[in-house]
């Protein structure tokens, strides 16, 4: 019988398993829903997909490189709680996980999810690894960067919160490596002012312009202000912008001038970041329940 997609989508409804164990199960069945329900529960699959609705806001940054520093990976891996980002099975899936990503250089977790480790896939490893240790797990990204034929990728972990990978032209492994500790600690949106999106400038214009339209100054006054704002604001978002973190009296634009480099790309990722997290707050909590709320 002919599996099709929207018998995967319903199963998967159903029982919230992944869709690769959806589509495995129907097919071992013969398309029997029901069977295939029953089998996915026996597994263990329907019951770790149960918890895929916690939120998973904490994990792991994972980052590898080829042996030629021209490709390198970043990966992050979410859990529920810290406990459990450091439990030593956790930390082997994360290791298979960013292994996989480089050796495919995947750039989907869709893609990423259906490698076959060892004769099983990531996801059928994470479904199983969410049985054995009770909390939701879940690749959420992975992102490829590559050098250009004259360049180099270098990276920097901050412990397993965040991960930076930056490609750079001419320079060294000693400046690449700087810079991506100051993108992780300075958290740059861009390389340089001509990647700022004229939509996101333009905005800030208009907020700087209502700010100095309060201060009362005649509008020539105004304009010259707002510009010098502009400036400055365009130094705090951009790389090339923004004060060398191990020598703040030098830019990394004077910096990179300097080693006769330049910044292609970087990536930063830090764990968790626009998880929206659930904070318990137990004081207001006993007081709820003192009032018999």
């Amino acid at each position: 019988m002919s599996i099709t997609a929207s018998m995967v989508k319903e199963l998967r409804e159903i029982t919230g398993a992944g869709m690769m164990e959806c589509k495995k199960a129907l097919v071992e069945t013969d398309g029997n829903l029901e069977i295939a329900i029953e089998n996915l529960r026996k597994s263990g699959a329907a019951k770790a997909a149960k918890k895929s609705g916690r939120v998973a806001a904490d994990g792991i940054i994972k980052i590898a490189t080829s042996a030629d520093s021209k490709t390198a990976v970043l990966v992050e891996v979410n859990c529920e709680t810290d406990f459990v980002a450091k439990d030593e099975n956790f930390l082997s899936f994360t290791d298979k996980v960013v292994q996989a990503a480089l050796t495919n250089k995947a750039t989907a977790v869709e893609s990423l999810m259906a490698a076959e480790i060892e004769g099983k896939t990531l996801e059928q490893i994470r479904t199983d690894l969410v049985a054995k240790i009770g909390e939701n797990i879940q690749v959420r990204r992975t992102q490829v960067v590559e050098a250009k034929d004259d360049g180099t990728v270098g990276f920097y972990s901050h412990g397993k919160n965040i991960g930076v990978v930056v490609s750079i032209t001419g320079g060294d492994d000693e400046l690449v490596k700087d810079l991506a500790m100051h993108v992780a600690a300075a958290n740059p949106e861009y390389v340089s002012e001509d990647q700022v999106p004229a939509a996101q400038l333009e905005k800030e214009k208009e907020i700087l312009i209502a700010q100095a339209a309060d201060s009362g100054k005649p509008a020539e006054i105004i304009e010259k202000m707002v510009g010098g704002r502009i400036k400055k604001y365009l130094a705090e978002i951009t790389l090339k912008g923004q004060q060398f973190v191990k020598d703040p009296d030098t830019s990394v634009e004077k910096l990179l001038s300097a080693k006769n480099a330049d910044v292609v790309e970087f990536v930063r990722f830090e764990v968790g970041e626009g998880i929206e997290k659930k904070e318990d707050n137990f004081v207001e909590e006993v007081m709820a329940q003192a009032r018999g709320n």
